[in-house]
């Protein structure tokens, strides 16, 4: 009689709305085998019975051939007695218990999706909501789990006989594919004028857009996580006008091209920048401008670089083609508020903005901006990660002995809810100053609770008492509360990155704009001994005052007023550019420094580029965060090896003297050198205090690891010189990859704190 066993499996990870259940159950029935496989709060579950070979052959096939969106964390095997069943079925998901599956991020068209899209003879040719168990949407749809079709927004979409026929054979790519659809029974598009009257329907919809677009008219397009607004990004006037709608100024939109043979002719791509913009995640990936671009001097003015995406979604791939032109696509939104997502808010706020609305009517449960990459050395560098990336959970090797919410920053703000070996970092929220950003935070909190039950017993928070995300945090009941330094979360969030478990002290560089720091002054440029529990504040640049407080944010001329009466004493204003161009506030402004009237010091390494950009002549105001910063780098001349040198007082901590950076400017603008050299010789200035800090700490404290974060470290000038010099003295060093570093990271860094103080 030939043996009979049985096997309980469970598997975890990202196994739900992926396909896993199909593959369970072609895998099943091809290897003769009978039992069961489901959805439940903890992943997927499954039964097999059969002949112990093609038992052992399911679960190695089981882990080595699984659907290409999922991503098995732990597979565990069960024996049983046999229950005498020969075939095999899918059974209902099972609700109750406590929540442990994870949910799978929005992924981009598959290949064979796009071959029906095109293809004339299929009944889903040209139809923008065409997806499978392999691509489409996932978390902006997902209303709870399990993840199953009643609990996503596509639970009013009825399937018609034919789908209902494809969602049942385990032989079809969309068998138990959740939102599955077709023109017949699924979301429908209409073009809306901004009153919202419709003015086309299907497929007569798309083409009114697209001529609406080469007729350079602004269009909102509602996508997978909120609405676009697009506009030809090779008319100058549609550009323009885009950018008086929407009030943004200066700050570059990204370029939709609609394949990668189209975005070649507007960016240098190698294979590192293809492989990311074709990923499954599909972000904006910031690439170095052809001179030949036909794209509008407006699109990304001032700018080396463009951010370039490919299209994501099946709508998005039927319109660039449509336009046959590159597409800018930004948020849907006026700037400093959130994305828009709801229709009737759509049509509300970017009413007065776009021309027209394509829509359509499968709602968007979550809001979800595009995220941003560039490459750095061959790897992604996230600098926004929202879209495609959330919710997948970075991976917290040493654990959280208790369940965590991490509040985040102010600005560039995600949250971070965790417990077991999971980080759950949301996607990006955006500045908490608008009262639309704040309830986008409270809400996303909520519905990550629920998505993963947790139930926070420790809740993180900044330092800074007037952060409403901190305010949020203390207002919380029944919780232990821990306050987590800004430059330490950032150290901390860049050893979760890459995967260290924090437990042995590294040389942390944290350098930004502004950060609330333990003695209650604003830091920004600090060398740190850290480990994820603790820290100390190694080395710091010299502060300086910061005139009016929050103004010389906004204006960098106020910094450079303070650096020039620091470190060139003697220089008279009127000899310089900046002191010309506003000497009629030059003397009240340096007076205020001077006697510390609302100028609280600072160590910020980004006021330093500020000061910097201002005495160049590259901007004296900034229209947004890091413009005066960004726009220096890109005047910066890469192929200039020239460095200033900045004092080091090896006191405890050392003191770094940027103000020698501001002198080494000054003296060579005087000498007529140009600003490109100036440029590049004080980023090559700032690369050489992070080697020599560094090499100081190592005296001291024999530590060889550098872990780099914080907002200033997005400028890849200054990272990459940073990075070679360390590493030719011997450093190993930590740059960010999965999470950005800026504040869009610093939620993970306060779980890690608050866990490894947990653990102590």
């Amino acid at each position: 009689m030939t043996e009979v066993v049985r096997t309980a499996v469970r598997v975890e990870g990202i196994v739900q709305g992926v396909g896993f259940r199909p593959f369970v159950y072609s895998l099943a029935t091809g290897l003769g085998l009978g039992g069961l496989v489901g959805n439940d709060v903890d992943g997927v579950f499954a039964e097999v019975e059969g002949p112990p070979a093609a038992v052992r052959e399911f679960l190695r096939s089981l882990e080595q051939n699984a659907p290409p969106l999922a991503r098995i964390e732990r597979i565990t095997a069960t024996d049983m007695a046999p229950a005498g069943t020969a075939s095999f079925r899918i059974v209902a998901s099972g609700p109750a218990g406590p929540r442990r599956t994870l949910v799978a991020a929005d992924t981009a068209t598959c290949a064979d999706c796009l071959r029906e899209l095109a293809d004339p003879a299929d009944r889903r040719f040209g139809y923008p909501f065409i997806n499978c168990t392999n691509c489409g949407p996932r978390f902006t749809i997902v209303r709870d789990v399990p993840y199953d079709r009643p609990l996503t927004t596509m639970a009013g979409f009825a399937m018609c006989a034919q789908c209902a026929a494809e969602y049942d054979d385990p032989a079809d790519r969309r068998f138990h594919a959740q939102p599955v659809c077709c023109p017949e029974c699924g979301p429908q598009l209409a073009l809306r004028d901004p009153a919202g009257r419709v003015r086309a329907r299907a497929g007569e919809s798309l083409d009114g857009a697209a001529a609406l677009l080469r007729e350079g008219r602004i269009v909102a397009v509602k996508g997978l996580g909120g609405y676009h607004l697009a506009a030809d990004a090779s008319c100058e006037q549609a550009v323009a006008a885009l950018r008086d709608r929407k009030h943004r100024e200066d700050k570059p939109f990204a370029v939709l091209a609609a394949d990668l043979a189209a975005a070649r002719r507007l960016c240098a791509i190698d294979q590192a920048a293809a492989g990311l913009l074709t990923s499954q995640a599909r972000p904006i990936v910031l690439l170095p401008r052809l001179p030949s671009a036909d794209v509008a001097s407006a699109t990304a003015p001032g700018n080396r670089d463009l951010g370039i995406m490919l299209p994501y979604s099946p709508l998005h791939h039927l319109l660039a083609t449509a336009a046959a032109c590159p597409l800018v696509l930004t948020s849907g939104n006026v700037s400093d508020e959130p994305i828009a997502y709801r229709d009737a808010d759509a049509l509300s706020r970017l009413g007065p903005i776009a021309d027209a609305f394509l829509t359509h009517d499968r709602a968007i449960h979550v809001r979800t901006d595009d995220s941003v990459a560039r490459v750095f050395r061959g790897r992604p560098m996230l600098l926004r990660r929202s879209r495609g990336c959330a919710p997948e959970p970075v991976a917290v090797h040493a654990g959280f002995p208790r369940p965590v919410l991490a509040c985040g920053a102010e600005l560039k703000n995600t949250f971070c809810l965790a417990k077991e070996h999971h980080a759950f970092v949301s996607q990006h929220i955006g500045d908490l100053e608008n009262a639309e950003t704040l309830r986008s935070f409270t809400e996303g909190i909520e519905h990550f609770r629920r998505l993963f039950d947790i139930a926070p017993q420790v809740v993180a928070h900044d330092l800074h008492p007037e952060y409403l995300s901190t305010k949020y945090a203390l207002e919380l009941d029944d919780v232990d509360l821990v306050g987590v330094q800004h430059h330490h979360a950032h150290i901390a969030s860049c050893l979760a990155d890459n995967g260290a478990d924090g437990s042995n002290p590294v040389i942390g560089v944290a350098f930004d704009g502004t950060g609330y720091g333990s003695d209650a002054t604003i830091w920004g440029g600090e060398f740190l001994v850290a480990d994820c529990a603790d820290f100390t504040r190694a080395g710091h640049l010299a502060p300086v005052p910061m005139p009016g407080g929050a103004a010389a944010i906004r204006q960098p001329w106020r910094m450079a007023a303070a650096y020039l009466d620091a470190a060139c004493p003697g220089t008279p204003a009127a000899s310089l550019g900046v002191g010309q161009r506003n000497e009629a506030r030059w003397a009240a402004v340096v007076a205020m420094a001077r006697q510390r009237v609302n100028s609280p010091l600072t160590s910020s390494a980004g006021r330093l580029f500020d000061a910097v950009a201002a005495i160049l002549g590259v901007r004296d105001a900034v229209n947004y965060e890091g413009q005066a910063a960004i726009e220096l780098e890109q005047l910066a001349d890469p192929a200039e090896r020239g460095a200033y040198r900045a004092g080091i007082e090896a006191t405890q901590p050392f003191r770094v003297h940027g103000g020698d950076l501001v002198r080494g400017a000054v003296d060579d603008l005087a000498a007529g050198v140009p600003g490109a050299v100036i440029a590049a010789r004080f980023h090559n200035g700032v690369a050489a205090l992070v080697e020599e800090g560094c090499l100081l700490l190592r005296e001291r404290h024999g530590l060889d690891t550098v872990a780099l974060s914080g907002g200033v470290f997005q400028n890849v000038l200054l990272l990459s010189a940073a990075v070679a010099r360390l590493e030719a003295r011997g450093f190993t060093v930590l740059v960010h990859s999965r999470v950005p570093c800026n504040d869009g990271g610093i939620s993970l860094g306060q779980a890690v704190v608050a866990a490894a103080r947990d653990r102590r």
